[in-house]
């Protein structure tokens, strides 16, 4: 029989597993980006001929073209025809795509969840929005809300559409890139949630509209607590639909 430990001994912590070794792409991918983060390599840059780079990453050219591929697949870097593999710019418009994409895979019963995100981003923009936003950018504001004030009826796409004009304008003013480009991937995935609030709901246009309108005043006003409170209850009209019409 296996022996007792002593009294007041505890027994032996059982050995744990080491993690496995990452493969030959996740070193690559990971040099790639140590590259870019000490200055290696920068936006534009052309990376190393394929035999230098694996021979600097201790990988074989296999795992070196996958773990290519997957920092193209993520925005991080291009390869050009006949010129090589560079660095991307390393907009946030690229790098943060893979959100979108995330996004369009939601399932229906995910859409509640997608727009308070989108409030919770878009309230923030607003504020942010109010403070430097420049006659230019109001002016594009006001003619997304032109474009379907007019006394006749509206086809629900097309004010969808002027909608997402209209908050693109905030987003894109809001002074921070990357804010933006996370409100245009909500926002622009929400279509058809918005079409269907316009089509079963007769009184979301004028609604919206007079909502839109009170967000372009506080943002003409240079007012970051009203445009983020305006925004804010415009929002929450969508999801209080969306609630009530699961």
């Amino acid at each position: 029989m296996p022996s007792e430990p002593p009294a007041g001994v505890a027994d032996p912590a059982p050995a744990r597993t080491p993690p496995p070794p990452p493969s030959q792409t996740d070193v690559v991918v990971e040099g790639i980006k140590s590259m870019i983060f000490d200055g290696t390599l920068g936006p534009g840059q052309r990376l190393p001929v394929e035999a230098d780079l694996a021979r600097t990453l201790g990988v074989s050219r296999g795992p070196l073209r996958e773990g290519v591929r997957a920092l193209s697949h993520l925005g991080v870097l291009e390869t050009r025809q006949g010129a090589g593999t560079y660095v991307t710019a390393l907009d946030p418009s690229l790098l943060l795509a893979p959100m979108a994409f995330l996004v369009d895979l939601q399932q229906p019963g995910g859409s509640p969840a997608l727009h308070a995100v989108r409030r919770v981003l878009e309230t923030e923009a607003a504020a942010l929005a109010a403070r430097s936003i420049d006659d230019e950018a109001l002016a594009a504001a006001e003619e997304a809300l032109a474009a379907v004030s007019g006394p006749e009826p509206v086809d629900p796409r097309e004010f969808v559409e002027a909608d997402i004009r209209f908050h693109q304008v905030i987003a894109r003013a809001c002074g921070n890139p990357v804010l933006a480009v996370l409100v245009e991937a909500f926002a622009g995935r929400t279509v058809r949630a918005r079409v269907w609030r316009a089509v079963a709901d007769e009184q979301a246009v004028a609604r919206t509209t007079e909502e839109h309108r009170a967000i372009l005043a506080a943002l003409r006003d240079h007012d970051p607590d009203r445009a983020r409170l305006r925004m804010g209850h415009h929002l929450l009209a969508v999801e209080d639909f969306l609630a009530g019409h699961a």
